[in-house]
């Protein structure tokens, strides 16, 4: 079992007197460095010059600097720019001015697990992986409540880790122990088998087999995707077993009787060979090539025409 510790357990005093460097003020950018100066840190932000980042900055009561300015002033750099990014910034900016004993912060551990990036000897090299995107991150903050966040430290202080994981908010729900590599190959693997992956494909394919067989697409709609929320929040307040509490006798049964023909030994071979292109690093090898961003805005067109977002726009039109 991981080591977690809460906000009890938790103390921001390791970065006190030191500055932290927000490089990027994108969604997970604006909601860290808001966050972290909430809770009392001395946070800098880094920006390009004339850039919409810039801008927003300014706008949230931030005075920006330049990305080489923001790395030399910085105990603890966040590295919250996008990842096609990391390299270039890595190379040149961050290696090159970062102060010798410096911490680089990553909100992912993607580029680093597949060699795309290698902070220069003498810096530590942080995990800071908050489990939810920057405009929940930021409004689970302000309302008193936080996300879980993954933590490592290889090489580096875990106590910074964790000191910025509860600046964040982190530590009113879990800060939990872990690594570079389970947080990229979890993350990557819940994406595909599960969030964004498997729920979107089994809702049209659910809502194909409904429309298919003479049922209105409004009706397939509800029944395949609008009710995912409900279900999600209900097994995320109460666990799955207490979602289970909470439907009718007829759900129960058809749950019970239907998830092992739907989840059955054909899928959970399909899981464990998505894991282990994650694993072998195939994927990332695909998700790298020339073809890749052509084959994934071809896929975004396809979903863009399908009939269940043609009835989404619809309802959304009535209501």
């Amino acid at each position: 079992m991981a080591q977690i510790w809460r906000d009890p357990e938790l103390s921001t005093e390791p970065l006190a007197g030191k500055t932290v460097s927000i490089l990027g003020f994108g969604s997970q950018g604006r909601a860290q460095a808001m966050n972290a100066r909430d809770s009392g840190l001395d946070v800098l932000v880094g920006a390009r010059s004339a850039g919409t980042s810039e801008e927003e900055a300014r706008r949230a009561g931030f005075s920006p600097v330049t990305l080489e300015d923001a790395v030399a002033e910085g105990d603890l750099i966040a590295l919250l720019l996008p990842e096609r990014a990391h390299t270039s910034v890595l190379d040149q900016v961050v290696n090159p001015g970062a102060k010798d004993g410096a911490a680089v912060v990553f909100a992912h551990g993607y580029t680093i697990m597949y060699g795309t990036v290698k902070p220069r000897d003498g810096l530590q090299r942080l995990l800071v992986a908050p489990k939810a995107i920057g405009p929940q991150l930021r409004n689970l903050y302000v309302g008193g409540s936080g996300a879980a966040a993954l933590v490592a430290a290889e090489p580096g202080d875990i106590d910074l880790a964790k000191a910025y994981a509860k600046a964040l908010g982190c530590g009113r729900r879990a800060v939990i122990e872990s690594s570079f590599r389970e947080e990229t190959e979890t993350d990557l693997f819940g994406e595909q088998a599960v969030l964004c992956g498997g729920i979107p494909s089994i809702a049209i394919a659910a809502f194909e087999t409904l429309v298919g067989a003479g049922y209105s697409p409004e009706a397939a709609f509800y029944e395949c995707l609008f009710e995912i929320k409900l279900i999600a929040d209900m097994m995320i307040e109460n666990g799955v077993a207490g979602m289970v509490d909470r439907i009718s006798d007829t759900a129960q049964y058809g749950a019970m009787v239907a998830g092992p023909r739907v989840v059955d030994k054909r899928l959970r071979e399909v899981f464990e060979a998505l894991l282990d292109d994650i694993r072998s690093g195939r994927f990332a090898t695909e998700a790298s090539s020339p073809l890749a961003s052509e084959r994934v805005q071809t896929w975004r067109e396809t979903l863009r025409r399908h009939l269940i977002e043609e009835t989404r726009a619809k309802l959304e039109q009535d209501h």
